[in-house]
């Protein structure tokens, strides 16, 4: 068996080549910023946790202790979400606002360093588990 055969190091894998392609669609974007009629695009997660939770039933949050919070929209002062529009569209059709671009740009740079830190050590983990006893 192969460490590339391993399902960590596939979805290590699988998120860069994601975080890649995101890269590449925001720079894409940016490199559109004045193309009238250009709509600016992004790459979907490939995992949505609540997405993942409608397909497998809608499961609902249960409290099962007291000291559990509550769940959201349960009372008075909670937060409420709503959908707010991702960006602008100048009088030209361009909707690319190059200073959410640059904030994509950064969040992808965090999590592509996230994911190669965690394949570093798990390459680590694997080259000690690897090593004779007494070594």
């Amino acid at each position: 068996m192969s460490v590339n055969d391993l399902p960590l190091m596939q979805a290590i894998r699988g998120r860069l080549s994601w975080l890649d392609q995101r890269q590449r669609v925001i720079a894409e974007n940016v490199a559109n910023a004045d193309t009238p009629g250009y709509a600016a695009r992004d790459l979907r997660q490939p995992t949505d946790f609540a997405r993942a939770l409608q397909s497998a039933g809608g499961l609902q949050m249960a409290r099962t202790s007291a000291t559990h919070l509550s769940p959201p929209n349960a009372g008075p002062g909670r937060f409420t979400s709503r959908a707010a529009p991702d960006s602008e569209t100048t009088l030209d059709g361009n909707s690319v606002v190059v200073e959410e671009q640059m904030l994509k740009m950064a969040e992808s740079r965090m999590a592509y360093d996230a994911a190669i830190g965690f394949y570093q050590k798990s390459m680590q983990m694997i080259r000690l588990a690897a090593r004779p006893p007494g070594r």
